[in-house]
């Protein structure tokens, strides 16, 4: 990718005769260019993923729970996601007469919105980090975060009561575990000293975090469920309880977008917890990228494994285990953390 990138600059370069140092000034627009390309990029990425993710999840569902799972169209069944993409897309548009017609149609829009610049913010491998900020990890938790305000958006623009309590529900349930989640991440952050993904994943280049934050990652993995709100903290689409949530009203090309911004977010969090605690792109022989790619995944198998295994809890005890339980643990976990670090300087880099 990075020598493709380099290529394409040297063309540009060459066909019109100005020198590196210059090409900035004579393309002003080259910014906005490099911007569309790496959205464009984005959305293919992310279009792909959730096909896949899709029919891994229904074949590791099937899987786990002794069934077949989709065989029928294509080979192994890979494609009955785009059979029922195609099925979506042709259902009725329809909106409850009584909506918030404007927060009810920004609301999906938002969701899809929210997991492209998430996947912008990832390091695919050296070289392929479409934005690189020194406080990526502050900015990938604040644009996560906003999902949120799309969710709460649908409940409420829906002027539905089983939505609007859907909605509020996630709210409460996101909120919340984004409180240990942070918790988890400002250890990995002492240990690599930058708030930068990328640098965080080059400084695990002689081990994993999750040997040194083994008790970080059970908590990121906890939250991450609960944030991605996927079994057993899915109570915000209780269908016994909300219908369906927050999108109870949405039809066709709407709930497609719910659907995606899901199946995207989850790609990004278990992404993000590869920076965090399994050394990013780093690995043998193959190239940055496939190694990213290939640990995202298993990432997302061992979360489905998670998801397929254990029963749905009580929404109470869901936010009393996370009050008085998770966030003392990564509280502890955070103090014995920089006690560490203190040791650790204090007597093996002084005796080295």
């Amino acid at each position: 990718m990075t020598e493709f990138l380099t290529t394409v600059f040297n063309l540009i370069q060459g066909i019109l005769g100005v020198a590196p140092t210059t090409l900035a000034l004579a393309l002003p627009w080259m910014d906005i260019f490099w911007a569309f390309v790496y959205f464009v990029g984005a959305v293919i990425l992310l279009i792909i993923n959730v096909i896949m993710l899709i029919w891994i999840e229904r074949r590791a569902a099937g899987f786990f729970q002794e069934r077949v799972g989709p065989n029928r169209v294509g080979p192994f069944g890979l494609l009955q996601t785009v059979n029922d993409t195609i099925k979506l897309l042709g259902k009725e548009w329809i909106m409850p007469a009584s909506a918030d017609r404007m927060v009810f149609l920004i609301a999906p829009l938002l969701v899809v919105t929210v997991a492209v610049t998430m996947y912008g913010l990832l390091p695919y491998g050296p070289g392929i980090t479409p934005v690189t900020l020194n406080v990526g990890i502050l900015f990938f938790l604040a644009v996560s975060s906003t999902n949120t305000i799309a969710v709460l958006m649908a409940g409420w623009g829906s002027n539905n009561k089983y939505s609007l309590l859907g909605g509020m529900r996630t709210v409460a349930q996101i909120i919340s575990y984004e409180i240990p989640m942070a918790l988890s991440i400002i250890g990995i952050v002492m240990l690599s000293g930058s708030l930068d993904l990328g640098e965080i994943a080059r400084s695990q280049s002689h081990v994993w975090y999750v040997f040194i934050q083994p008790v970080a990652f059970v908590i990121f993995t906890i939250s991450a469920l609960a944030e991605l709100t996927k079994s057993p903290f899915d109570m915000t689409e209780a269908e016994q309880e909300f219908v369906a949530g927050y999108h109870t009203e949405y039809s066709g090309i709407r709930f497609t977008l719910f659907f995606m911004g899901e199946y995207a977010n989850l790609f990004s969090m278990a992404a993000l917890g590869v920076v965090l605690f399994f050394g990013g792109a780093s690995g043998p022989w193959l190239p940055p990228w496939m190694w990213f790619i290939g640990k995202t995944y298993v990432f997302i198998l061992f979360l489905l494994w998670i998801r397929w295994t254990f029963l749905r809890i009580r929404v109470d005890k869901m936010m009393k285990f996370n009050w008085k339980f998770l966030i003392p643990v990564a509280l502890a976990n955070l103090l014995v953390t920089g006690v560490g670090i203190k040791l650790w300087q204090h007597f093996v880099e002084r005796s080295i």
